[in-house]
Order: C-alpha cells, then sequence, then structure tokens
C-alpha cells in the first residue's frame, strides 16, 4: 500500500476503497492532521442535516462523499466517460453529465453492477478526498458524510464514528420529495442497504434525526462536545 505526501500531510491509497481506506489520518498527533468526525446512516437519514449542524458548531470543513461523486460525473470527466462506456448511453443526460438517477435504476437492482461502478469511481473519490483534507488547518475539525464508512473500513481512521438514524418510513417519504422517486424507485433504493442495526455496534455516536430539527440539534451539540473534549487541539 503506497504512501504518499499531498500538501504536507500523509496519505494511503488503496484501490479496493470506497471511502473507506484509501484517504486515512496516521499518526495526526506527530503529523498534525486534522480530527475527524465520519457521519455514516442510509439514504435520506439526514446525514447533510447532521454535518451542517456541525458546521455551525465549529466544524471547519464538511466532505459529501455524495457531492464529490456528483462533480466526479459532469460532463467531460474522466469518470462520467468511464461510467458512460461501462453502462451505456442510457445513463447519459442531454447535458452530457451522468443521469444518477438511470444509473441508480441500474446498480440499485444489481450488485454485481454496483461493484462495477464502484471500482470506477472509489479512486477517484479517494484522491478528491485527500486533497479535501489536505486544505484544512491542523488544529481544524473535519466531518466525513459517507455512506460506505463501516463497510469499507474507514471508521476505524477517523476519531469518532457516528450513525444517523430515522425509520424507513421518513426515508421513504424524503426520497419521494427531493428525489423525485416513484414508490417502487424508493422502496428499491431503501431496501438495497446495509442494516442499521448490524452497524449500530461499530459507532461512537448514533443521532436519531426521526424528531424535529431541535431535537436533532441537541443530540448533535452534546456528541460534539464529547468528541471536543475527548480530541482537544
Amino acid at each position: 500500500m503506497p504512501l504518499q505526501r499531498v500538501k504536507g500531510c500523509f496519505v494511503i491509497y488503496s484501490i479496493n476503497w470506497f471511502f473507506d481506506v484509501n484517504v486515512l489520518v496516521i499518526m495526526r498527533n506527530m503529523l498534525r492532521m486534522p480530527r475527524i468526525i465520519g457521519i455514516t446512516g442510509n439514504i435520506a437519514c439526514g446525514k447533510t442535516v447532521v454535518g451542517h449542524m456541525l458546521l455551525e458548531m465549529g466544524a471547519e470543513r464538511y466532505i459529501d462523499a455524495d457531492a464529490v461523486v456528483h462533480k466526479l460525473y459532469q460532463s467531460g470527466q474522466s469518470i462520467a466517460i468511464k461510467v458512460a462506456e461501462a453502462f451505456g448511453p442510457d445513463v447519459v443526460a442531454s447535458d452530457g453529465n451522468i443521469d444518477r438517477k438511470a444509473l441508480g435504476t441500474i446498480v440499485f437492482q444489481d450488485s454485481e453492477a454496483m461493484g462495477h461502478l464502484e471500482a470506477i469511481v472509489h479512486p477517484a473519490v479517494s484522491q478528491a478526498l485527500a486533497n479535501e483534507l489536505a486544505s484544512v488547518t491542523p488544529s481544524g475539525i473535519v466531518v466525513i458524510d459517507a455512506v460506505k464508512l463501516l463497510e469499507g473500513g474507514s471508521g476505524k481512521f477517523c476519531q469518532s464514528k457516528w450513525m444517523v438514524v430515522c425509520s424507513e418510513e421518513l426515508e421513504y417519504e424524503r426520497l419521494i420529495v427531493r428525489n423525485k422517486l416513484n414508490s417502487e424507485e424508493a422502496w428499491t433504493r431503501i431496501r438495497a442497504q446495509s442494516s442499521v442495526v448490524a452497524r449500530l455496534q461499530l459507532v461512537d455516536e448514533v443521532i436519531d434525526n426521526s424528531g424535529s430539527l431541535e431535537d436533532t440539534r441537541k443530540q448533535v451539540a452534546a456528541a460534539y462536545e464529547r468528541f471536543c473534549q475527548q480530541f482537544p487541539v
């Protein structure tokens, strides 16, 4: 596993990683790397809401893996070209960008297709993450939002791992509104996810986003205070 220096910090790359162990913090105190909170949870559970709350509370950078992928899918990007070659013209929108809804229809129903997509996209996501981490101050706190944070192994390289949860019914409602999916499409994506219960023992904090935003904010504030106390500058 090669070690590369990027703008004063060291990162490790592993081609088998999806936001997993490609880019990780090593010996933070020695190399003066930022502190990292890893956020995970199923689709439409509210990870972005929690990430932006942490920014308001003092975190320096929020890195959304999904947003990183969105940029890679833009017209002309090498990853967009490779995805189009792998999955055909039906996944390309009229503006040349990858049509994420069309692509999702394919990969959320076919685990082999999902694996093929991840093999194309994940190394580029890792490089993008390395670039983001390199620009954070040594005393800063970084929030990494990644669905595969735990399954891929990256969680063990974060100082703290948080799981955002809500009911499947709420996930369904949010997908219908936010992603403009029909009922079948929404349930297909929800049921393709890993079990929340099986992952709870792997995290340090659980944020229940089933209630009001104020309820969620109180939980986030308490968890953030514990993090700052446990990992001071």
